[in-house]
């Protein structure tokens, strides 16, 4: 028996030798080496060995690419190394400028470039441990995303093990994205199925990534380009080329057409040249990814608050199409602002079928000078909405329809304003039901208050009127005999928190079971914990961003201080400044919004930093960069970034001349090296907070 185990446990260890090359040559080198039938026969061979013995399963055999039960949800990871976007460039000037910015920033240290394909796709960082595929993450909010292991394992050109001896945690990071022909196939076999086909293959790729079942991620085919290398979250080695040959060597796959370019000339070359010939590749790209080779000089660059410094997305320049405007419909948003959008005859653009396209506000519809009935130019170029750029108006019959913008809310009736020097015509009216919409909408999004129960379809539901209804479910009359209406069940955000009282109206409503009830009241509940950031932001106060709410709950600690704060003493708080804190200030102070605050307090929400209130912290700190690298032995990066910042500091993401203290735990990587030749002083955990103090 011995023996015969012996046998099994060294076929199932060539088999899937065989299984995991067949996978290399044809995800990887696109060469296929083995015929269908052969592959299948081997994978049918090893399912049933490891059948005959479980105990032989590894997490790395090929088997368990697709295995498991569908997932109830998706665990939280927070990134070592923040996932940041890339700033857009739009010219060949606009690549000179940035060119001549990094040259200047590097103060006479030479480096080249490395330009890559920009693959329209999504982002997915692949944790190994050991050389073990341990997670995927996606990018998520570039600090924290979502753990989408079993769907990272479908992707075939993913290795489930690299070989490596090297023992610190290993991260890729790539771009998932769908090739033409398996984005075609699963539009084909939607249509069959009657469902509603993607978009563009970027969609699907997305949608994909978010499915809770792996089954139904791996029928949709997807594949990944690497494009960066971190261990133990810092860059793997001198320059970024020598990452991509390092996964290239290991398996992984990388995007063939790379190039090292010697200056910004011949980055231009290199993305004029690719403008032309990307029509004749099986993915989606849409334009070039130029970052700085050595890694020493991206320290030196270091970042902004949202992408680096060092590295460029240069976008093609834009495609346009031909199409009839059909009418123009008006949306409200959350502030108020009405929107004119124009409903479009369905046309291909870029990939995509476009049926709608922003016309801006009224100045840029009298500008174009639009009427019902144009033919119009529309284009994408870097817009997430495609605009219309242009009238035709050498197509005109004379049966077109001047529009007339409108005078009063779409949605409220009440008469609309434009405020003085801007652009843009709102809707006043504070009780606006689209605005009520909107603002729940943003109110309870991920990167605010994250109620992902509370969709669009439900918002509806709880912002609208209802029918009172006995307990058969027939409507209740008055008596009159006319069906007695109610009002709805939330007229904000604060209502949100009563809902738990109102269990039963929400199971009255539809599509609402016992579950999705439970489910929707306890992310509710789970959101009282947000933190004041967060919070700040979700209130959707004009102007507030995700950045500025976080500066200003590290500026005062609690909502009480931020609504006790002047004008002028809010223009003063670290990029802030007059607009910002006029508007923020003006809300505080309507009476309406006073109201709002007091109940959230009152509903248990919580409005305080984790840190004491600013006034207890003193400004030690005032004027002083921060570095912060490795792990810290108690605190989290936030943890300690929040106590510097709460202490006048600041903390930045590369080491300079002009950093004044690098806080170093365990594994520190190359900044501590940089902080060590700089002769910037390294101090650790404890002896931060003793000068704190």
């Amino acid at each position: 028996m011995a023996g015969k185990a012996k046998n099994i446990e060294q076929e199932i260890a060539e088999l899937r030798q065989k299984i995991n090359q067949h996978d290399y040559s044809y995800y990887v080198l696109n060469s296929p080496t083995v015929a269908d039938v052969e592959y299948d026969a081997l994978m049918r061979r090893l399912k049933d060995l490891e059948t005959e013995q479980p105990e032989l399963i590894t997490p790395d055999s090929p088997t368990q690419r697709v295995s498991g039960q569908p997932s109830e949800g998706f665990e939280e990871y927070f990134h070592k190394r923040p996932m940041m976007s890339l700033d857009n460039s739009y010219s060949v000037e606009d690549l000179r400028d940035w060119a001549r910015r990094c040259e200047k920033l590097a103060e006479g240290r030479s480096f080249d470039f490395v330009a890559e394909l920009k693959i329209d796709g999504l982002s997915l960082s692949l944790i190994y441990e050991n050389g073990l595929l341990a997670r995927g993450v996606t990018r998520g909010d570039g600090t924290r995303g979502e753990v989408v292991t079993a769907n990272a394992k479908t992707i075939r050109s993913v290795p489930l093990r690299i070989e490596t001896d090297r023992t610190e945690e290993i991260e890729v990071r790539g771009e998932v994205y769908l090739p033409h022909e398996a984005f075609e196939r699963v539009n084909r076999e939607r249509a069959e199925q009657e469902l509603p086909t993607f978009a563009n293959p970027r969609n699907a790729a997305s949608g994909a990534m978010r499915q809770l079942d792996p089954q139904a991620v791996a029928d949709r085919h997807l594949d990944i380009f690497c494009y960066q290398l971190l261990f133990n979250g810092e860059p793997a080695f001198a320059t970024h080329l020598e990452s991509l040959d390092w996964m290239v060597a290991r398996g992984l796959k990388v995007n063939q057409h790379r190039k090292l370019c010697r200056d910004i000339e011949e980055v231009i070359e290199y993305c004029n040249e690719w403008d032309t010939k990307r029509d004749g590749l099986n993915y989606e790209t849409d334009g070039i990814v130029i970052k700085v080779n050595q890694v020493a000089i991206q320290d030196e660059l270091g970042t902004t608050a949202k992408a680096p410094r060092w590295a460029i997305a240069y976008k093609f320049p834009a495609r346009q199409a031909s199409t009839q405007l059909m009418d123009v419909i008006y949306q409200v948003g959350r502030t108020g602002a009405v929107t004119p959008v124009a409903v479009l005859d369905p046309v291909q653009l870029a990939g995509t079928t476009v049926s709608r396209a922003s016309l801006h506000n009224s100045e840029e519809m009298l500008r174009l000078g639009v009427k019902r009935g144009d033919f119009v130019f529309i284009e994408k170029s870097g817009e997430i909405i495609p605009q219309v750029v242009k009238v035709i108006t050498e197509r005109r019959t004379g049966n077109e329809i001047d529009f007339e913008f409108p005078t009063h809310c779409p949605v409220c009736q009440t008469s609309l304003i434009k405020p003085e020097g801007e652009a843009v015509t709102r809707c006043p009216n504070l009780q606006c039901a689209a605005k009520l919409r909107a603002g729940l909408l943003h109110f309870s999004a991920r990167r605010a208050m994250r109620i992902e129960g509370l969709g669009e379809a439900l918002v509806d539901q709880l912002t609208s009127p209802r029918t009172q209804r006995d307990k058969k479910g027939d409507a209740v009359l008055d008596e009159t005999g006319s069906p007695i209406v109610l009002p709805p069940l939330v007229a904000n955000v604060a209502d949100l928190y009563l809902l738990a009282e109102k269990r039963d109206d929400l199971l009255a409503l539809e599509r609402m079971g016992g579950k999705s009830v439970d489910n929707l009241l306890a992310q509710i509940e789970t959101s009282k914990e947000a933190g004041l950031a967060r919070l700040i932001y979700g209130l959707g106060i004009r102007h507030v961003g995700e950045r500025t709410a976080v500066i200003l709950a590290n500026q005062y600690g609690s909502m009480e201080s931020l609504a006790a704060a002047s004008a002028e003493e809010l223009a003063n708080v670290f990029e802030v400044g007059a607009v910002v804190a006029a508007s923020i200030f003006d809300w505080f102070n309507q009476p309406g919004n006073q109201e709002l605050i007091q109940r959230l307090k009152s509903a248990g929400v919580k409005m305080e930093t984790a840190q004491a209130a600013t006034e207890s912290a003193p400004k030690v700190f005032e004027g002083k960069t921060f570095v912060i690298t490795g792990t810290l032995p108690t605190m989290k990066r936030d943890d300690a970034k929040l106590f510097i910042e709460m202490r006048g500091g600041r903390v930045s993401g590369s080491v300079s001349k002009k950093t004044d203290f690098v806080l170093a735990g365990a594994d520190p990587g190359s900044k501590l090296t940089k902080a060590e030749e700089l002769g910037v002083k390294v101090i650790d955990e404890e002896e931060m907070l003793r000068l704190g103090q």
